[in-house]
């Protein structure tokens, strides 16, 4: 017999519970390309509201959306000797067109910068015409060799990339903690799911970057994700691409650069964190129908009950449906909703036609509320901004008990499922030596302005900064 329902708990089996909420909540299919899954339309209504708000919002900026190639020419990807050192080992080739060998082997994108920057460096003349801000949506192909999740780590993925010119360094500083900022906003404002921001390790930067910013979210079983990044790439790309502009002297100049992406793997990250043992938990804003109205009759009531249901669905101003299936139970429809995360359910019945009534049921929490007919419409408004705060609360109050302090090296004993806070020497090989010793942590991101104490927790060495240490994804 098939398992229709969930049969994974959250807290016992963490991966199975994950790949099993993706498949019942009709998010994801697999393909027979191991690493690359369909992305179906509940999902992609989730990344098609990142867009929308992001497009939005990076146009406030003056950035424009532009597309560049997915195949990129070997000798380009080769220009920055340590950015194809970075992904060399990640980079899905094309040797042949049809039966005939390519005279030079193209890469399928990993990331765009030798593509577009071969371009900049032919647009770009004078510093009038900086800053230059492009973006674009597209996908990318990463052949990860590790063991593929769903959203989180696969092949093939989608995702923005921005790429952005600049006359000077603190023109691109001031970009790389403004979209940081956006990136905040997606997470917290759209998905619930509160982050941590902070700058890269040097040993963790983005390959070729002057220095990396991100956003890193903790997920419940203690295991960390990287959420989104923005990079300064610095003059290292400038040089190797020859983009120069002529100064306000009239001298010519190597450009400023920055990069920076979100991918949909903040699909994975909203699932994680927000899922339970009945399946998905969907943000409001994000989430592909609102409310749905489950009705619940007999043959006498039934058209009573239906015409109800849809009159009632008409005045709603959310994204609503009516299930009127008729192959299935009540009692059937409510698991599938919640399987799916659907924010509130609404319940009419022929007692609630009487009544003038119906039932309001968070999928969040499970809590019932009895409306009057004519107040359903405001009171599931209502309640949808209420779920959304609430879902940003309690992963908030998760995330805080997942974040221990270490003063000393010995605190890496009580690391099983949790991040930790420390001060840092910030130096390759004490790197390592906590990677060692924890059995696989790493630094996460370095805190903005936080204040060390003076002494590394680990080599005792003076500290320089504070950091997060987890295992990831």
């Amino acid at each position: 017999m098939t398992q229709i329902g969930m049969s994974a708990k959250k807290d016992e089996e963490f991966n199975e519970w994950y790949t099993q909420v993706l498949r019942k909540a009709d998010l994801i299919d697999y393909t027979p390309v191991s690493g690359c899954y369909v992305i179906k339309p509940n999902a992609m209504f989730v990344w098609e509201q990142i867009q929308k708000w992001f497009d939005r919002e990076i146009a406030k900026l003056g950035v424009r959306n532009a597309y560049f190639p997915l195949f990129i020419p070997e000798s380009l990807l080769k220009k920055e000797a340590t950015h194809v050192e970075g992904f060399a080992p990640e980079v899905a080739w094309v040797t042949h067109g049809g039966q005939s060998k390519l005279a030079e082997r193209l890469a399928v994108r990993p990331t765009s910068e030798t593509i577009m920057y071969d371009s900049f460096s032919k647009w770009i003349q004078s510093h009038k015409e900086l800053p230059l801000r492009l973006n674009q949506w597209c996908n990318v192909v990463r052949w990860e060799f590790k063991h593929p999740t769903p959203f989180l780590r696969t092949r093939e993925f989608l995702w923005q990339e921005g790429h952005t010119v600049h006359a000077t360094k603190e023109s691109a500083d001031q970009e790389v903690r403004a979209i940081l900022d956006l990136y905040e906003k997606v997470f917290v404002d759209l998905l619930a799911v509160p982050i941590l921001k902070g700058i890269k390790s040097e040993d963790e930067k983005f390959a070729g970057a002057l220095y990396s910013t991100s956003c890193e979210a903790i997920m419940p079983h203690g295991k960390a994700v990287q959420a989104c990044t923005s990079h300064c790439l610095g003059q290292n790309f400038a040089k190797a691409f020859n983009i120069t502009f002529l100064n306000e002297k009239g001298e010519s100049s190597f450009a400023w650069q920055n990069s920076w992406g979100i991918s949909t793997r903040s699909i994975g990250i909203m699932i994680m964190m927000h899922g339970d043992n009945k399946g998905a938990v969907l943000p409001p804003r994000v989430a592909w129908q609102q409310a749905v109205i489950v009705p619940i009759y007999q043959d006498k009531n039934k058209e009573d009950v239906l015409a109800e249901a849809r009159k009632l669905s008409q005045r709603l101003t959310v994204r609503a449906a009516v299930d009127d299936r008729d192959d299935y139970t009540p009692g059937w429809k409510f698991n599938d909703w919640e399987m799916r995360g659907i924010p509130v359910r609404i319940e009419l019945g022929p007692k609630d036609l009487e009544k003038k009534q119906a039932v309001l049921v968070r999928r969040d929490t499970g809590e019932k509320k009895i409306v009057g007919l004519d107040q359903v419409s405001a009171q599931v408004t209502q309640l949808l901004e209420q779920i959304q705060t609430d879902m940003l609360e309690r992963a908030r109050a998760k995330t805080e008990t997942l974040i221990v302090e270490a003063a000393q090296a010995s605190d890496l004993e009580k690391t099983e499922g949790k991040v930790i806070r420390a001060s840092w020497c910030a130096k390759a090989g004490c790197h390592e030596k906590i990677k060692e010793a924890s059995e696989g942590m790493k630094c996460l991101t370095l805190a903005f302005d936080a204040k060390p104490s003076p002494h590394c927790f680990m080599c005792r060495a003076p500290a320089t900064c504070v950091g997060y240490f987890g295992r990831s994804y």
